[in-house]
């Protein structure tokens, strides 16, 4: 393959050639324009056009691709040199579908491809591939091309905008794992070599079509997403703003219904970002970009001209809340995606059981010291089934996929290093949308308390904390799958009975290791409210600190895991080396109720 380089930075006037052109050595290709002059680009060799990089009109900087040439009657364009080996001995009518097909395929645009591979991305299909179990996926929709004929000739359609820019179908995903009749989902995938992965009329076709079997068959959808959103050049259809396409309505009636996965590499802007926000997850990748509007929209609305790179890199949209799931490339986002799907596919046989002996050590001994309640998800979940979720945002409560024994659960958990466990807005927020997802798709949930309760304080009151903090009691109450708590240390006030889903009776079974506390509110500040008459009877200074600190330890006392089980507020005091096991005889002696008529949602937010 030979490459023609711009020998300047110009605007191209005029192509000469299109691709499938025969050209000899010398042969002009294209007429550049810089500076009022004209230059003329003439072939380095004799072969065939397999490419034009830029359209009339476009801007193309120095030493930059304009088109790619197969040289020589030997050396044909990939894509061809797939059909050639398909030319014997069958019928006339096979022969040209095999022929369409294959220009289709990534090989039939070499220069397209490459240049997605120098960006450190992959194309459509091999994120498909990856996904799918080998040989599992059929196309739907391969032989698309854009609505475009009015302006562009079918051949150039054909070759150049392949199955409208989405590649859509059903294949397999983890059937090893989980057998092949559970394993079946729709994949669509935004092709971002073809026309900036732009949503064309035809591809929203095929979407709405792909996502009414998802909802007939209630089959998984997986959507990756990469694009500029919406396309204004299609030209073949009779509308004037496309407004009444379907797409968005058609996937967002499936929330609650199956699990919507989303996958974000590059830019991802406007419509395609809204298809995004419609998953149950987003999957990102550290160099992707994700906004409403891309910069041309944001450059229109006079909001300032800004690079593609500043609109909603990944590092935002991780801290915000907007993606779950972080990953460092495609590869790992589609490794996310995989995992993530097999929670909703079922309980699998083969699992190693962790070391529940170090959940004995996991709380400290001096009872204000801090530990990552994380630690408390490994000793729990079958050995690397955890799959945490939005890990930037909320970060007062952890919440993670895991398995115990197989069984896919949704964990909950404290996090004493942030707040000391208070609760406050974003960590509400994350976990009552947490409890939303595992209740719609039939995980039961397992919370691990440690929580001084509700944050408190005028500043936090700014942030709407009534309204926040009180959907976790909203959530909680339309639960069906079995809830469980076990509460690791602090177990006080409103904040605990959020986490216990609603009250320590509502779960199937609450118990506390020997470290459990437990109190109306917080012990110190119990102290100080309900003896403030006596700590001011005795002068400030070292005698009414000591009183302080016998009275916050008597409240401990009277406060124990084994006092709170004696009087029957909790289920029993347990020894955390058991708490896997405890938890699955109740996984196991538990079913999850009837949904009510209504429709099960999970929030987008």
């Amino acid at each position: 393959m030979t490459q023609v380089r711009s020998p300047l930075q110009a605007q191209v006037v005029q192509w000469q050639v299109a691709p499938g052109d025969t050209v000899r050595q010398g042969d002009l290709l294209v007429v550049l324009e810089a500076m009022k002059m004209e230059h003329e680009v003439r072939s380095p060799v004799t072969g065939r056009v397999g490419e034009c990089l830029f359209g009339e009109g476009e801007t193309v900087g120095k030493d930059e691709v304009l088109a790619v040439l197969a040289q020589g009657g030997d050396e044909v364009a990939a894509g061809e040199a797939v059909v050639e080996q398909l030319r014997s001995g069958i019928r006339a009518d096979l022969q040209r579908i095999r022929e369409r097909h294959a220009l289709t395929l990534d090989g039939a645009r070499p220069g397209a491809v490459a240049r997605r591979h120098a960006l450190g991305l992959r194309t459509a299909r091999e994120n498909v591939d990856d996904l799918c179990d080998a040989g599992s996926f059929t196309e739907y929709g391969a032989l698309a091309y854009a609505a475009q004929r009015s302006r562009r000739s079918e051949d150039d359609l054909i070759r150049n905008t392949p199955a409208d820019g989405m590649v859509t179908g059903i294949g397999s995903i983890n059937g090893e794992l989980v057998g092949p009749e559970r394993s079946r989902a729709v994949v669509l995938a935004y092709d971002a070599t073809v026309l900036a992965g732009t949503q064309g009329m035809r591809n929203h076709q095929k979407t709405d079509r792909l996502l009414d079997i998802a909802a007939r068959n209630r089959l998984p959808v997986v959507l990756f997403a990469e694009g500029g959103g919406g396309r204004p050049g299609d030209t073949d259809m009779p509308i004037v703003a496309g407004l009444h396409v379907t797409t968005f309505a058609s996937l967002a009636r499936l929330n609650g219904q199956v699990p919507l996965v989303g996958i974000a590499a590059g830019r991802c802007f406007a419509g395609n970002a809204a298809l995004l926000g419609c998953c149950d997850v987003i999957i990102a990748t550290r160099a992707s970009n994700i906004g409403m509007g891309g910069p041309a929209m944001v450059e229109g609305g006079g909001l300032g001209v800004y690079r593609p790179e500043e609109i909603g890199p990944s590092g935002v949209q991780h801290a915000n809340g907007v993606i779950d799931v972080l990953v460092d490339d495609e590869a790992a986002a589609v490794q996310a995606a995989r995992h993530y799907l097999s929670f909703f596919q079922g309980r699998v046989q083969a699992f190693e059981a962790p070391d529940g002996a170090a959940l004995r050590e996991l709380v400290p001994e001096n009872r204000l010291r801090v530990y990552d309640s994380r630690a408390a998800f490994s000793g729990l979940a079958d050995r690397g089934s955890v799959l945490e979720l939005r890990t930037g945002f909320g970060t007062g409560i952890h919440t993670a996929l895991a398995r115990i024994e197989g069984r896919p659960v949704g964990l909950l958990a404290n996090n004493p290093l942030h707040l000391g466990g208070a609760i406050d807005a974003d960590a509400a927020d994350k976990a009552a949308r947490f409890m939303q997802l595992c209740n719609a798709h039939g995980l039961p949930l397992v919370s691990l308390v440690d929580t001084p309760g509700f944050m408190v304080g005028p500043q936090v009151e700014q942030a709407a904390q009534v309204r926040h903090v009180s959907r976790m009691f909203v959530a909680a109450a339309h639960l069906c799958v079995p809830f469980f708590s076990v509460v690791l240390r602090k177990g006080y006030g409103l904040g605990a009975m959020a986490m216990a889903a609603g009250g320590f009776h509502a779960p199937e079974s609450t118990v506390a290791w020997p470290s459990g506390e437990f109190g109306a509110m917080g012990l110190e500040g119990a102290v100080r409210l309900g003896y403030r008459k006596e700590l001011e009877a005795v002068p400030p200074g070292a005698g009414r600190d000591a009183l302080f600190e016998q009275l916050v330890a008597k409240q401990y006392q009277n406060g124990q895991a084994m006092q709170m089980a004696a009087t029957l507020e909790i289920d029993a005091v347990i020894d955390p080396a058991g708490t896997r096991a405890w938890l699955l005889r109740g996984l196991e002696s538990s079913s999850a109720r009837a949904l009510s008529d209504h429709t099960p949602s999970i929030d987008t937010w």
